[in-house]
């Protein structure tokens, strides 16, 4: 199983870095601000593909681990946790069964982490703004910025299955976790939108142990100048993009654990959201501020996903899974959107 699951991982990555590819070297060869429309086009292309690959799964998930027969199919259910109806005289059903599961959880995870980068959204354009970036190198900084997010997510993802695997009571930890962020989010007073970017960790790492060049060149991250490489503002605004996914990683990974134990799910959906993320991006630059019923959305999530993972043994006996936890999933985003459409936020006259 193993050969099969590196051969699937490998076709997956390839497919990924030939479209990242595409795109930046094919329709974004010249920097330029992106508009709504191009924005809905490659929304909808991100999405596209995220649907054939839950169509994917929902026939052949059972590619992913190589599973052949009834003893394999129990022995990747039994170590990924899942609770799937198999029926030992029909080994057909019993695959059906799991692949339609499978496919569940890649949907539950892709719509919950979608969820969660709502937030990502709105830090990654304060701190655009924040740097005065130009517009039209939004697309650079975020292109490359979500390869190091790709990266990032692998290591976590695949460290945390085997924390979990080693150690399972992990779980109520991010359980507990999960629940204290979810509640906390309830309670949480409107921040300052306004980030004081000289003060910022990062950006003071690298004034104090890097050379900078005190301007902006263009699109590029690093300049020669007296025969000696120096970094842009440009690169070190990229850099807190990535310090500031790294933060919201530590709630959305956990988060996708609840729905499922399988790493490979848990990267793939991530992966598929991460990359929707920069067209939503430029989808919701200017309408974010619109849809504030998403915050209380998202708390709602998180709480309900702590929950989720305290009382699985629970749920599980009272028959609540896969397809029950995707139908709340919907149900909350929905309704926030709803919610925040129908009853928009005051504004206040000076």
């Amino acid at each position: 199983m193993y050969s099969t699951e590196v051969l699937f991982f490998g076709c997956f990555a390839l497919f990924i870095f030939a479209m990242l590819a595409i795109d930046l070297g094919v329709f974004n060869k010249k920097n330029h601000i992106v508009k709504t429309k191009e924005a809905l086009v490659m929304s909808a292309i991100w999405l596209s593909f995220a649907i054939c690959f839950y169509i994917l799964l929902l026939f052949k998930g059972h590619w992913i681990h190589g599973i052949k027969d009834i003893a394999s199919l129990q022995a990747v259910i039994a170590v990924n946790h899942q609770s799937i109806v198999i029926i030992p005289t029909n080994f057909t059903a019993s695959l059906a069964n799991y692949n339609q599961n499978l496919a569940l959880e890649f949907m539950s995870g892709y719509l919950v982490e979608y969820a969660l980068s709502v937030d990502n959204i709105f830090v990654i354009i304060l701190l655009l703004t924040a740097f005065n970036v130009a517009e039209k190198y939004y697309h650079r900084v975020l292109f490359w910025g979500i390869l190091g997010a790709i990266l990032m997510r692998f290591l976590f993802i695949f460290l945390g299955a085997t924390l979990i695997k080693e150690f399972e009571w992990i779980l109520y930890l991010f359980g507990i976790f999960l629940l204290y962020t979810g509640l906390s989010l309830f309670f949480k007073k409107e921040e300052s939108e306004k980030i004081d970017t000289e003060n910022h960790p990062v950006v003071k790492f690298f004034s104090k142990y890097f050379k900078v060049f005190p301007r902006y060149v263009g699109s590029k991250f690093f300049v020669k100048k007296n025969k000696q490489w120096l970094i842009t503002p440009l690169f070190i605004v990229l850099i807190v993009i990535e310090f500031s996914d790294l933060i919201f990683a530590v709630d959305s990974i956990p988060a996708i654990f609840s729905i499922t134990k399988d790493p490979f799910i848990v990267f793939f959906s991530n992966i598929f959201a991460i990359l929707g993320l920069r067209s939503m991006f430029f989808l919701l630059v200017n309408v974010i501020h619109q849809f504030h019923y998403l915050k209380t959305g998202l708390a709602v999530l998180l709480t309900f996903i702590g929950v989720k993972m305290l009382a699985a043994h629970w749920l599980k006996a009272i028959g609540f899974g896969t397809l029950q936890s995707l139908l709340f999933i919907i149900f909350v985003l929905l309704g926030s959107v709803l919610l925040s459409t129908f009853f928009p936020k005051k504004t206040i006259e000076k």
